[in-house]
């Protein structure tokens, strides 16, 4: 049989082919569900000159990757226990990571020069991990080891994104990762319009649903199973009533799959389902019930199949045409995921009918930002950077109009490229200043990183302020800007901060000269300005105020007492620490 790659898949691997040209450095691919990731493998394992091995780490992967390969008659090894096979002879093999890493010395040949890992989302950091056991192995004999990734979630919450760099000129992270260059990314869009996948039939806002926000993750970005199974406990009709949905738009559907919180909240769900129709896999199913069951939903036996964290990559079943979703997702990518179980084409599949009922409220189509969604309202907003021009992708919050309101980046995204190096934007959207050197900072810096001098604790500010008598913090809750006059009738912007139990501060600016602008914008306008990459002069008081809008409140207002008045001594804009924000009650 001969296969033709699709323009995008070309350009995949035309990507690869010139980046290993260029360098050894590790590299991925981002391809969304139903792309074909196997044929873009296929394709690289049949042009190579040298020995491929190509990992997953489950046996699955390793048998639709293999199948995929040979149906093309292309010879393929497999190694694999779970599939019962350990074949290493032909040049091309696929193999799962534990069997490979068990079995070192059947990889002791120095022509493996293309190492290939799909789901690498799944590579550790540890260097102790068996992937990276397997790769330096390879690397002993042949230092020059090409490593490919191939992923469709590139950003993992609590582990962040899997590379540095991205094929669009943005910098993903500050910090090392074992792929630096994710080489090319094909958006979900592009594979539904050009009808490479089947259209999502989105219920956004069903009758019922489960709140989840109330609760909170780990640094990891997972919800704890204590947590969901107590508030899901006091849920039982709402599961009830949901299910029953479920069903009632599952008549004219051949196949459901149902994504659960926890295994008691699955288990819950079996009892609301038809019973010979349903089917339950959860982490500890053993492995041949597992694939017993997979099979018999595969062939339409059964209809409805519960899942709790295990089908979200790695599975394939084209006739799945419902997919209702019952637990809180913690990023687009993983959201995308879930909904792409039912987005291959199948015959007579005209969309796939997703039921949300867990308030997600992701759009199927957006970016990955590389961050928790940091309110209800926020979505993807393009910020171009006033320094580079670089067209930035942040979370934002926009009017009706769809006019920007206010975003949460912290630093331009852009980097320049140079022959040994590349060097990050150092534009900054939101910053904590250097008491030594003035430097902008990221929020969170401990140390400078223009001096190297150690960076002044907010919560130290506070807990000095709040020591001294003759001082006075304010927790702000509001802020008001209006036109005033000094004594000799000279106008000037009165900026009010309130505390939530009521007291105020004031401080004042003139706005006549360049010199009286410019202490406006270094002591106040920098750090409250909403979006600095927008320009902005404050050339009078009516300006600002007619403009106030533009401004946000800072967290807290330490003032000192003087003769007749207080002076602000120091605004706490973005803080983050152990005391509390007026929002935060």
């Amino acid at each position: 049989m001969v296969y033709q790659l699709r323009p995008y898949q070309r350009d995949a691997v035309n990507s690869v082919i010139t980046h290993f040209r260029k360098t050894d450095d590790p590299a991925l691919l981002v391809l969304p569900t139903g792309a074909g990731k196997s044929l873009v493998i296929s394709e690289l394992g049949r042009i190579a000159r040298g020995r491929v091995l190509v990992l997953a780490h489950v046996k699955e992967l390793v048998e639709q990757n293999h199948a995929k390969y040979e149906s093309y008659d292309l010879k393929a090894s497999v190694f694999s226990a779970g599939l019962g096979r350990k074949e290493a002879s032909e040049q091309v093999v696929f193999g799962s990571v534990q069997s490979v890493v068990r079995n070192l010395n059947s990889f002791d040949d120095e022509n493996y020069t293309l190492l290939v890992i799909d789901e690498c989302h799944r590579v550790s950091l540890e260097k102790t991990s068996s992937y990276h056991k397997v790769i330096r192995h390879l690397q002993s004999l042949n230092p020059r080891l090409k490593v490919l990734g191939l992923t469709a979630t590139p950003y993992r919450l609590g582990l962040g994104w899997l590379y540095q760099y991205d094929c669009k000129g943005s910098v993903r992270t500050e910090d090392k990762r074992f792929f630096k260059d994710c080489i090319f990314e094909l958006p979900l869009s592009y594979m539904v319009k050009h009808g490479f996948l089947t259209p999502a039939e989105m219920i956004d806002a069903p009758v019922v649903f489960y709140d989840f926000s109330q609760l909170t993750t780990d640094s990891f970005g997972r919800y704890s199973e204590a947590d969901l199974n107590k508030l899901l406990k006091d849920k039982t009709r709402a599961t009830r009533q949901i299910i029953h949905h479920v069903v009632d738009e599952a008549k004219n559907r051949k196949g459901v799959m149902i994504f659960a919180s926890t295994v008691d909240h699955a288990k819950e769900i079996m009892g609301y389902l038809p019973e010979k129709e349903s089917a339950l896999i959860i982490g500890d199913t053993p492995g041949k019930e597992r694939d017993q069951l997979i099979e018999s939903f595969k062939q339409q036996h059964i209809k409805y199949l519960v899942n709790v964290s295990v089908l979200t990559t790695g599975f394939d079943a084209p006739h799945v045409d419902l997919i209702a979703i019952l637990r809180p997702t913690e990023s687009v990518s993983l959201y995308q995921q879930i909904v792409g179980r039912g987005l291959r084409l199948a015959p007579d599949k005209e969309d796939c009918l997703v039921m949300d009922f867990a308030g997600n409220r992701y759009n199927l189509y957006s970016p990955e930002i590389g961050a928790p969604k940091p309110d209800s309202k926020a979505v993807p907003v393009i910020v171009p950077c006033p320094a580079c021009g670089h067209d930035n992708t942040f979370w934002g919050i926009v009017d009706d109009d769809g006019d920007l309101v206010e975003h949460y980046g912290r630093r331009c995204q852009g980097f320049e490229e140079f022959e040994t190096e590349r060097i990050q934007c150092d534009f900054r959207y939101r910053f904590k200043e250097c008491n030594q050197c003035g430097a902008e900072n990221d929020i969170a810096a401990r140390k400078c990183h223009q001096c190297q001098n150690p960076m002044i604790d907010p919560d130290q500010k506070l807990r000095d302020a709040l020591n001294l008598k003759n001082c006075m913090v304010i927790r702000c809750s509001g802020m008001q800007m209006e036109e005033d006059s000094d004594r000799k009738n000279n106008i000037r912007i009165k900026i009010t901060y309130h505390d939530e139990e009521g007291a105020e501060i004031a401080e004042y600016f003139r706005l006549d000269t360049p010199a009286q602008q410019d202490a406006f914008y270094h002591h106040f306008g920098k750090h409250a300005l909403i979006n600095r990459a927008e320009a902005f002069k404050a050339s009078s008081v009516s300006v600002v105020i007619q403009q106030q809008k533009k401004f946000r409140k800072p967290d807290f207002v330490i003032a000192q007492k003087q003769k007749h008045y207080w002076q602000v001594l120091d605004k706490l804009f973005d803080y983050q620490g152990k005391y509390r924000k007026a929002e935060e009650l």
